[in-house]
């Protein structure tokens, strides 16, 4: 993806196709925060961009002409590697002449099991929501994609999310639900990135 992000400031009407029949709703915020998400292509008036639903990886075209829309660019990409455990976060903008390290920083991190795996695909930044009780993670930072195995989780429908955890031992492992755990350090670098950062999770 380019790393157009865009905003609806009012509910956009998402279409199959540039014209096509409506097929959903794409509302200006989630989970208490601005509605971003990426663009996977335009053409002019209309954008296809990917969807915060199920199945995994939707998308569909929302009208940009008339001004219901913000547009703007992320200059991160997240990259989670399932089978290395890793967590890459890049960054676009970064000054690689002082710092040759300084686009990309990378953590070991825990995945989803073989029963509730962490799906694979292209996905993104949907939301940073904190609890309002303490608990194992001080951020959760959904993701527009849900478990492929459960329907439901916490009384939720099965967001993924990444998230932070207090034993560092299940980073490098296959131990989660699907969500993606990180170090405190990761959570904290991730936490600065903009809604609608397109991520992909890869096997």
């Amino acid at each position: 993806m380019s790393g157009l992000i865009v905003h609806p400031k009012v509910r956009q009407v998402v279409y199959s196709r540039p014209g096509g029949p409506p097929v959903a709703i794409l509302p200006p915020t989630q989970l208490g925060g601005a509605t971003w998400v990426p663009v996977a292509q335009t053409l002019p008036g209309w954008a296809r961009v990917l969807l915060p639903s199920r199945p995994n990886r939707s998308t569909g075209w929302i009208h940009t002409g008339d001004g219901g829309v913000r547009t703007t660019r992320s200059a991160y990409r997240v990259r989670v590697d399932l089978s290395a455990h890793r967590l890459v976060v890049l960054d676009a903008d970064a000054d690689a002449d002082a710092d040759a390290d300084a686009g990309r920083r990378s953590w070991a991190v825990a995945v989803g099991t073989a029963q509730t795996p962490t799906p694979a695909g292209r996905t993104f930044l949907l939301a940073a929501v904190s609890p309002d009780r303490p608990t194992y993670s001080p951020l959760f930072l959904a993701l527009g994609a849900h478990s492929g195995t459960l329907r439901s989780f916490a009384g939720g429908p099965a967001t993924i999310a990444l998230h932070g955890w207090p034993d560092e031992t299940v980073f490098g492992h296959e131990v989660s639900y699907g969500c993606v755990r990180v170090p405190a350090a990761a959570l904290r670098a991730l936490s600065r990135i903009p809604p609608g950062t397109p991520v992909m999770i890869t096997k």
